[in-house]
């Protein structure tokens, strides 16, 4: 068996050494830094030929930095003979972009899967994308591994009274079909109908199903403002809901998002580790709990290396 390496750049290096700790293995020894004109230095500082590479870069904030670092590693890693490379994306930047709104729009979460192809990646390993069909983008294995899962189940465990799943848009209504088949038969269901003038606003104009005297859970892949969200809580309130919690897989926060979530009606927002808190605020009593992805990504990983089947996971 070719041997198993996992490397990171800077984007999430906690993550990357919590799946290398999980896997029982040390991380790959790698510089990623900067030369003085503030060009992306990368250099591979161990033998890799022959090897099954994987490297963890969620392309989150700053963006178009975090993306170069990862396809200058891959790049270099091809370049090294390593015999295959995993690009492991837990957060996939520029995933929004995955379409034509109006005239003249590029669809970028295409040209970055093009870029990741181009520098040398022969799989991707990916957490709930915001459009499941950027799998199409890529004309090599894609792996989209279902976090949310995981929030599911914590949800379920905090065995809250009278829960009621609540889709904050069309979009998530499967989602909120299968939070609820994870949370119990006891579980309700219920819808927030959504309008965009325009991107990055939306506003809540409606919703269907009964939250009176619920617990409302409202799920969504990503957090980036907050302030639909807020105002989805607020409706739920309005409406009888008893409490209101929110989760969802990626941080995605711009910002003052985070200072607005802590300051919000929910009582609790459960997200996952795909994208690190950068902002360094620190909150006694946070709202905000956060769930690691580290061990389904290590397995998913020692899944691939083995030519096991990945999908096995979710069964």
């Amino acid at each position: 068996m070719r041997d198993l390496r996992v490397f990171t750049g800077n984007a999430h290096p906690a993550l990357a050494q919590s799946i290398a700790n999980h896997l029982g293995i040390p991380l790959g020894s790698a510089l990623v830094d900067k030369y003085r004109n503030g060009e992306t230095r990368i250099l591979i500082e161990e033998n890799v030929r022959g090897a099954d590479v994987f490297i963890v870069q969620p392309t989150c904030a700053p963006y178009d930095h975090n993306l170069m670092e990862l396809l200058i590693m891959i790049d270099a890693i091809k370049r090294a003979s390593a015999s295959r490379i995993t690009a492991v994306i837990p957060y996939y930047g520029y995933a929004k972009q995955e379409k034509k709104s109006r005239p003249r729009e590029p669809i970028t979460a295409k040209l970055v899967a093009d870029l990741l192809q181009t520098a040398g990646a022969h799989r991707i390993l990916t957490c709930d994308l915001h459009a499941p069909a950027i799998e199409g983008f890529f004309n090599i294995p894609v792996d989209h591994l279902q976090a949310r899962r995981l929030l599911a189940d914590r949800c379920r465990d905090l065995d809250l009274p009278n829960p009621v799943v609540v889709a904050p848009d069309a979009g998530r209504v499967g989602w909120a079909i299968e939070a609820r088949e994870r949370l119990g038969s006891n579980t309700d269901l219920a819808l927030i109908a959504k309008q965009r003038p325009e991107a990055d606003k939306s506003y809540a104009i409606e919703m269907v199903g009964n939250v009176q005297g619920k617990t409302a859970l409202l799920i969504d892949d990503m957090i980036m403002t907050g302030g639909t969200l807020v105002e989805a809580a607020n409706m739920l309130l309005q409406r009888g809901a008893s409490s209101v919690y929110a989760f969802a897989t990626h941080a995605a926060f711009a910002p003052g998002t985070r200072e607005l979530l802590e300051n919000s009606p929910f009582t609790k927002v459960l997200i996952s580790d795909t994208i690190p808190l950068y902002d360094g605020e620190h909150y006694s009593n946070s709202k905000i709990d956060t769930i690691s992805v580290a061990p389904l990504v290590a397995d998913a990983i020692l899944h691939i290396h083995e030519d096991r089947s990945v999908s096995a996971l979710f069964k």
